[in-house]
C-alpha cells in the first residue's frame, strides 16, 4: 500500500511539474476536459433545477391525486374530435363521487376563470388569478397560512362572500405592516371579507404563484359564471386515503360516474381520470431525454479532451525516457511504471475537471443572481459525477501511453534518452 501511495504522490509531482514546464501545452490539452465536464455538469445541474421547479410548482399535490375532467393529460386513443366534444364535469358530480366513494381522504371542485381586479379603498391590483375552489382544496394543496384561516364547509356550500389572499397581493392593497383579516375587498364588483393571507412561497417556474392569487368558495363563482359556461374548465380533485391500491381506487371511480352520467357498458366513458403521477412519469421522461441530449453533445468535448491528455502523456513517455530506463535499471517493476503514468493522466484529468466543475459553480451563483427565485442546483452527486467522469477519462486516455512506457527495454531506454 506504502510504495503506492509513493506513487501516487510522485505522478501527482509530475503532473504540477508538467503544469508547469509545459503551461501552455497543458493548457490546450486539458482545455477539452474543461470543456466537456463543465457542459455535463451545466446540462445535469440545469435540469435537477428545472425538474425541482416544476415539482416545487406542484409539491402541494401528491403523485397518487387524482384529477377528472374532459381532457386527458397525455396521448389518448379517443379520437380528438371525440373528446373534444366530451360534458364538463359538474358540481353535482362532484358531491355524487365525494357521498359515494370510499377511501377519499380529501376532493374538491375547482373551476378556472379568467382573472380579475381586486380593490381596496383606492388601491387596485389588475389581473389576478381567481382560485374558485371548495373548501378541502385547503388539504389537497396543503396550503399554509400566515394569519387568519381558509374558508369552511359551510361558507363553501352556501358560497359566502369571503376570500384568501396571496401574500403578495396582500402586500400591495394592505402593505407591509397592516393585517389583512377583516378588511373588505371588491372583486367581482361585489364586496369580499378577508379571512386569510397565505405565506409567501416565491415565484414558481413558469411566474405562476400562490402569492398573486386568490381564493374564493367556488359556489360564488358558479353564481357568477352559471355552471354551463365552457371558460371556467371545471375539475374534481380527489386525494385517495394512503395504502389504497390506485388501480382498484381509479376502477371504482370510473364506475360511479359513468352510473351518474347513464353510460351503457359498450359505451366510451366521456371523461378522463388523471393521476398526477402520470404528470410526474411525464416530467421524468422529458428531463430524462434533456439529460441523454446533453450527454452525447457533451461527449464530444470529453472525446476532444481525452486525445489531449493522451497526446500530453506521449509527449511525457518520450521526455522521460531516460528516467524511466534508470528507474527499470534499479528494479523498478512495469507495474510500478503504468501506475505513475496512468496516476498522472488521472491526475491531470481531474484537475481540467476540477476547473469545469468551479466554472459551473460560478456560472450557477450568476444565473441566479438574475433569475429571481429559481434556484441552480447544484448537488453533491453532480459534483461526484462529474469528479468521476473526468477520472476516468484520464484512466481511458492514459492507458495506452501508460503501458508503452512499461514495456520500454532498460538499456534502450537509458541509450535513447541520453
Amino acid at each position: 500500500m506504502l510504495i503506492y501511495l509513493r506513487v501516487l504522490k510522485e505522478s501527482f509531482n509530475f503532473a504540477i511539474n508538467a503544469l508547469r514546464n509545459n503551461k501552455l501545452r497543458t493548457f490546450l490539452s486539458l482545455v477539452g476536459v474543461t470543456i466537456g465536464i463543465f457542459s455535463i455538469i451545466a446540462v445535469l445541474a440545469a435540469v435537477d433545477s428545472l425538474k425541482k421547479e416544476i415539482e416545487g410548482s406542484i409539491s402541494g399535490l401528491d403523485n397518487s391525486t387524482i384529477i377528472i375532467m374532459r381532457f386527458n393529460f397525455g396521448p389518448t386513443d379517443i379520437p380528438r374530435w371525440k373528446w373534444q366534444q366530451f360534458p364538463d364535469v359538474t358540481f353535482d358530480e362532484y358531491q355524487y363521487l365525494e357521498r359515494n366513494t370510499p377511501n377519499i381522504e380529501a376532493a374538491t371542485f375547482t373551476l378556472n376563470v379568467p382573472n380579475e381586479s381586486i380593490k381596496y379603498e383606492t388601491n387596485q391590483v389588475d389581473n389576478v388569478p381567481i382560485g374558485a375552489v371548495t373548501d378541502s382544496y385547503y388539504y389537497i394543496e396543503a396550503l399554509k397560512l400566515s394569519e387568519g384561516r381558509f374558508f369552511n364547509t359551510a361558507e363553501s356550500n352556501s358560497g359566502t362572500m369571503v376570500v384568501v389572499l396571496g401574500d403578495e397581493i396582500a402586500v400591495q392593497l394592505f402593505g407591509n405592516a397592516a393585517s389583512a383579516i377583516g378588511k373588505e375587498v371588491r372583486i367581482y364588483g361585489r364586496k369580499f371579507n378577508v379571512i386569510g393571507v397565505l405565506e409567501k412561497e416565491g415565484a414558481g417556474l413558469f411566474g405562476n404563484s400562490k402569492d398573486t392569487s386568490v381564493w374564493m368558495p367556488v359556489n360564488v363563482v358558479r353564481r357568477i359564471y352559471g355552471d354551463n359556461n365552457k371558460q371556467t374548465f371545471p375539475q374534481i380533485v380527489i386525494k385517495p386515503e394512503k395504502g389504497v391500491d390506485e388501480a382498484e381506487f381509479k376502477a371504482v371511480l370510473d364506475q360511479k360516474l359513468r352510473l351518474k352520467r347513464g353510460l351503457k357498458p359498450d359505451e366510451t366513458s366521456t371523461f378522463f381520470i388523471n393521476q398526477m403521477q402520470g404528470f410526474s412519469d411525464f416530467i421524468d421522461e422529458i428531463t430524462g431525454s434533456m439529460n441523454v441530449i446533453g450527454l452525447i453533445i457533451s461527449g464530444f468535448s470529453l472525446l476532444v479532451g481525452g486525445f489531449g491528455i493522451a497526446n500530453i502523456m506521449f509527449v511525457s513517455v518520450k521526455e522521460r525516457t531516460n528516467l524511466i530506463g534508470i528507474q527499470k535499471s534499479l528494479g523498478a517493476k512495469n507495474k510500478f511504471i503504468l501506475f505513475q503514468f496512468l496516476f498522472e493522466a488521472v491526475i491531470l484529468a481531474v484537475i481540467g475537471g476540477l476547473i469545469g466543475l468551479f466554472l459551473v459553480f460560478v456560472v450557477s451563483i450568476i444565473a441566479s443572481q438574475f433569475t429571481g427565485d429559481f434556484e441552480f442546483v447544484l448537488s453533491p452527486w453532480n459534483l461526484f459525477v462529474g469528479t468521476a467522469i473526468s477520472a476516468a477519462i484520464g484512466l481511458i486516455s492514459g492507458i495506452l501511453p501508460a503501458i508503452s512506457a512499461s514495456k520500454l527495454d532498460p538499456v534502450e531506454a537509458i541509450r535513447t534518452g541520453m
